[in-house]
């Protein structure tokens, strides 16, 4: 087993287990010091918690490093399709061990938290990234398909806020709402139409060619369903915040009737 082989196999099983231990341990310790509310919540409510908890910690991690390659490492910008960077080796692995550690957590407690979706889109990704680590290609588009992670975070705090009852339009849920809107946008739906120039743009070079059959479909297939998913998601996003915008709207307009003035 060469060097980089061990490298892979030693993050994905150290990740694995980190979100392992994150969620059966440590973020119910943590988040009962934290979040006072969480100690009321339903079990059911609890085991939702601590997997969010787990996205919500995944996300900033393999996001911010990947913004970070997306910009340092000149590895990965030299040669999108053939350059084998090891620092985005190393953040695949950590976003697969952790996909492989929240199916587990998905199917052991299916009835909780079981979702066909997350199973498409987990078992999705661990294919696409398998070629990455495997055979040392697409370095560069893997990370780069990485950043969609930045948005995460604020659909989780979403779910926060709803399961401690906080009110829809306190002013945190309204900033966080737009916030996750604005930036599920621009990481998972703005960055379509490029990518998929790029993929135009080196379709029957010498590089793309060299990748083989099945390498090129994979690519484009496993892309195609995850972005699916995404524009799916913008969808239920943008429903939620236009319902969002208008219940405020009325909101205000009651408050100016019984103030006596109407904007």
């Amino acid at each position: 087993m060469d060097t980089n082989t061990k490298l892979v196999f030693s993050t994905v099983f150290t990740s694995f287990l980190t979100f392992q231990l994150l969620f059966y341990f440590i973020s119910f310790w943590f988040s009962a010091k934290v979040s006072p509310g969480f100690n009321s919540l339903s079990f059911e409510k609890k085991i939702e918690w601590n997997s969010r908890v787990g996205s919500t910690c995944h996300s900033l991690v393999v996001g911010l490093f990947g913004l970070y390659i997306l910009i340092f490492d000149e590895v990965a910008k030299a040669d999108p399709l053939w350059g084998d960077s090891s620092l985005v080796k190393v953040n695949i692995s950590i976003a697969s061990g952790y996909l492989i550690s929240d199916l587990l957590i998905l199917i052991l407690y299916w009835k909780v938290i079981g979702d066909k979706y997350f199973i498409i889109h987990h078992c999705t990704a661990l294919y696409a990234y398998h070629f990455v680590l495997g055979d040392g290609v697409l370095a560069y588009i893997g990370n780069f398909r990485l950043l969609a992670e930045l948005s995460s975070p604020f659909v989780n705090q979403r779910w926060f806020f709803e399961a401690l009852k906080y009110p829809k339009f306190s002013k945190a849920n309204v900033i966080n709402g737009v916030l996750m809107t604005a930036v599920f946008f621009i990481v998972r739906i703005v960055s379509i139409p490029p990518f998929y120039g790029y993929i135009y743009s080196v379709f029957g070079t010498e590089a793309y060619i060299r990748l083989g059959f099945l390498i090129q479909f994979s690519w484009i297939f496993t892309c195609a369903i995850l972005d699916g998913m995404n524009v799916m998601w913008m969808i239920k996003i943008t429903k939620g915040c236009i319902k969002v915008i208008s219940l405020l709207r009325q909101e205000k307009a009651k408050s100016s009737l019984q103030n006596g003035k109407l904007d």
